[in-house]
């Protein structure tokens, strides 16, 4: 057991943690020639086109330092924030990381949340500075910086460089040397954390887990704690590029477990395998539960897949813990799930790979964040509004509260004015503003969740022309003066496109949807009148004019009565036509009205 060591790379987005995992397996020799390609452990289509990492990876790697074999497992971790859960779960199962700056981009935002996370745990920092060859590094500057954060030397700081293979040793020698072994007692009953799964159609639920304490043997009987199920162990094994099966995993490894479950809902990430015959006393503490931020509906295009949705969100969750989903119901789209996400990222990528996975077409409907309603009745009762269709009558509302977080942004000093008048401008409360560095400063705000859900992290990096960082904390429900706005179509509302606005927006978002939707909608051949409303009150129409059919091209000439005679008789026939008629609203619609300031 001495010689193992479990460790992460924790780091901000594209700070270089996925080609520094490539280099450490070159270097130890885990991969061959042909094997090897850039960003080596994201496996997923979606992670290399988009050139960010999704899922944490687990793998093994053997070393020989000083004339002994060590055995090293890697777990390279995403750096959005909206993956902040994998990387918690990724924590809870080291004992050390390794946190990765960039040279020419310094800390930010999301490197010390990290950071945070790791401390939290008592994980064993290594500092490695990374891309010194870049022509715009600073290494002088960001090691103060580091040196100022950790409060470690200045020698402590490994400069490296992921691209050329600078440095590389030097972590390896860093991680044997610094992180300590795992601590866990042999002869007790089995104990291991799950810290991840994913579903293999051939052969089922395949566990990671990492083992506290005792050991787990090929065929025994093993029970899940938080279940309470029992199944044999049909094959352990480490996770090299490619899975090895063992005969036992010892105390301190990191392993795979396929027992052949075929029910998604049997393995909880979190939980607890023991041994049946002699199980364990104690659960393992200290795993966060995921708290999502951003709700949204997501349905079958054809509510006879609904079924089939469900089960391909099952499997999902298996390899993404962080999605909560739960069966709703819509009068404009039937059958589907209200699911919780991190964030706006998040429900993206879950979209994308409900497609590309499970050739599900799914519909999304408008984001938004769960609201607390009292009424006047009873004041103290709190009443949960994930969906604006749930609010009670504003006549009998007494207040709504909202959740609000707090914002950390570092940008450069040039773009402070912009970033802070984008804040205020989506309700944002500054708080605090500390220069880090003569060209840096962090600056705090208090802001309704709601504001940053739609599309507050894509203007921040346009008026910060990309250079600013962000990272967010829940503090809290706050009251707020809000109202819910509908769209009628036709007439009839569309329960899918209405949102809780605060008042004070609420006249300017009605006209801009109004105006989108104006766009997108296909024209009929009767007038289609599209309406934004407050309780009963229109605050913007738009109309969709009609496809007319030309009926009085026969009449040249005669008296004028004849043709108004036929455009009278049209002008019914549309009428009664609009009584019936029904409006399909395309998907981009429900899309569109997340992007109202484009």
């Amino acid at each position: 057991m001495k010689h193992i060591r479990n460790f992460c790379i924790i780091a901000h987005i594209d700070h270089g943690k996925s080609t520094l995992a490539d280099r450490l397996l070159d270097f130890t020799g885990s991969v061959t020639e042909r094997e090897k390609k850039e960003q080596l452990l994201d496996n997923m289509d979606l992670e290399r086109e988009r050139g960010i990492t999704i899922k944490s990876h687990a793998i093994q790697m053997e070393y020989i330092y000083k004339g002994e074999t060590y055995i090293l497992n890697l777990i390279d971790t995403p750096g959005h924030v909206d993956f902040s859960y994998e990387v918690s779960r990724s924590i809870a199962a080291c004992e050390g990381a390794l946190l990765v700056v960039d040279a020419a981009q310094s800390i930010q935002a999301q490197t010390i949340s990290n950071l945070y996370l790791a401390l939290e745990n008592d994980l064993e920092i290594i500092p490695v500075l990374n891309k010194v060859d870049l022509p715009s590094a600073n290494p002088e500057e960001v090691t103060d910086d580091i040196v100022d954060l950790l409060g470690c030397d200045a020698e402590d700081v490994i400069p490296a460089s992921a691209k050329t293979g600078i440095g590389i040793e030097e972590i390896l020698s860093a991680i044997i040397e610094k992180i300590p072994a795992p601590k866990g007692v042999e002869d007790e009953p089995l104990q291991a954390l799950i810290f991840d799964s994913v579903y293999n159609p051939f052969r089922g639920v395949e566990t990671y887990f990492r083992v506290i304490n005792g050991e787990i043997h090929k065929g025994q009987k093993i029970k899940f704690l938080a279940t309470g199920k029992t199944y044999f162990a049909d094959e352990v094994g480490t996770l090299k590029l490619i899975q090895h099966p063992k005969k036992v995993i010892k105390t301190g490894d990191v392993g795979y477990l396929i027992t052949g479950i075929k029910d998604a809902r049997e393995v909880k990430v979190g939980d607890t395998i023991t041994d049946a015959a002699n199980p364990t006393k104690n659960m393992i503490e200290g795993f966060e539960n995921v708290k999502p931020m951003v709700f949204a509906g997501i349905y079958p295009v054809d509510t006879e897949d609904y079924e089939e949705l469900r089960g391909a969100m099952e499997k999902l969750q298996l390899n993404d813990a962080s999605l909560v989903f739960a069966p709703e119901s819509s009068a404009a789209l039937g059958f589907g799930f209200r699911c919780g996400f991190l964030g706006m990222l998040h429900l993206e990528i879950i979209q994308e790979r409900l497609e590309r996975e499970f050739d599900m077409t799914v519909i999304t409907t408008v984001p938004n964040v769960s609201y607390h309603a009292y009424t006047k009745k009873d004041p103290d009762e709190q009443i949960i509004v994930n969906n604006p269709s749930d609010l009670p009558d504003p006549s009998s509302l007494d207040r709504v509260e909202e959740p609000f977080i707090k914002a950390s942004i570092i940008t450069k000093s040039d773009f402070v004015g912009p970033v802070m008048s984008l804040c205020i401008e989506k309700r944002g409360i500054i708080t605090n503003q500390t220069y880090l560095t003569p060209e840096r400063v962090e600056l705090s705000f208090d802001m309704p969740l709601a504001e940053i859900v739609f599309d507050f992290y894509d203007r921040l990096k346009t008026v910060s022309k990309g250079y600013a960082s962000f990272d967010y904390s829940p503090i809290g429900m706050r009251a707020s003066k809000l109202v819910k706005v509908d769209v009628l179509i036709n007439g009839n509302s569309v329960d899918a496109l209405s949102a809780l606005i605060h008042s004070d927006n609420a006249y300017d978002i009605g006209k801009k949807m109004c105006e989108k939707l104006k766009e997108l909608i296909p024209r009929q051949q009767f007038d289609i009148p599209i309406q934004a409303a407050i309780g009963a009150k229109i605050i913007s129409r738009e109309t969709v004019k009609a496809l007319r059919k030309d009926v009085t091209a026969k009449c040249y000439g005669g008296d004028i009565s004849r043709k108004r005679k036929l455009l009278e008789k049209q002008k019914k026939g549309k009428k009664r036509m609009r009584q019936v008629g029904n409006v399909e609203i395309p998907q981009q619609a429900f899309m569109a009205v997340l992007k109202l300031n484009d």
